[in-house]
């Protein structure tokens, strides 16, 4: 898979993508993902982005022609499944969506930055938008780099073999079950005995009684969305 990123701040994103998950999937070269700043494909001289609204109003609104050019050439050098705008007005970001664009072959994620981006972007060279929640943010790289790891680390081969997405929170529609680790007792407060049986059966039934559970109590809505 390869994620290409579209910004006017590419220092926020360099750390997160640096490290942890995400690094060990570049190096392994599972998954490529770069970064663009667009300032490089601006034409004019002191490499601007933005210009005043029309209509009046106070802000800057990124133009059409360093998205446009940025997008042309990387359209030129590959096919790509989807052109996604991290906008707070698009579909609500989630596992399913995760999931589904986990299955791509090459993703571009556009970041909006300032009062917001030109409309005829949107329009013409965007084919999805995508919100990670109902709040505003400074930019949309943020964004990008939840869309990035959620669904970066879903590619074949970035986790270990012994990791199971279908145990994880959202993923199967319920919240993960309890975890535990040494010690057993900690003042006083001893691990569930189910765990330490041996039973793979009992220990099973366990979990799923309690990620039902803990759904039930803390997210029932999820339960509802199922039926």
């Amino acid at each position: 898979m390869r994620i290409d990123i579209l910004t006017v701040m590419p220092e926020m994103l360099e750390s997160p993508l640096g490290c942890s998950i995400l690094k060990r999937a570049q190096d392994k070269g599972l998954a490529e993902i770069v970064v663009h700043n667009l300032r490089d494909y601006s034409t004019n001289k002191h490499r601007k982005v933005d210009d005043y609204p029309f209509g009046g109003e106070a802000g800057m609104v990124m133009q059409i022609q360093p998205v446009d050019a940025c997008i042309s050439k990387l359209k030129a050098e590959r096919e790509y499944d989807d052109v996604i705008f991290t906008s707070p007005d698009g579909e609500t970001f989630s596992q399913p969506i995760a999931n589904q664009l986990s299955m791509a072959e090459n993703l571009i994620i556009l970041c909006g930055h300032y009062k917001g981006i030109d409309y005829r972007i949107r329009e013409h060279l965007i084919t999805r938008e995508i919100s990670i929640g109902d709040y505003v943010l400074t930019g949309g790289e943020l964004g990008a780099l939840v869309l990035t790891d959620a669904v970066g680390r879903l590619c074949d081969g970035v986790l270990s073999e012994d990791v199971c997405f279908e145990d994880e929170s959202h993923y199967s529609g319920l919240l993960e079950y309890p975890q535990y680790t040494r010690p057993q007792v900690w003042h006083g407060r001893e691990v569930p005995a189910v765990l330490l049986s041996g039973n793979h059966k009992m220990i099973a039934d366990w979990r799923h009684e309690q990620a039902v559970k803990r759904t039930m109590e803390k997210r029932p809505d999820m339960l509802k969305k199922e039926k």
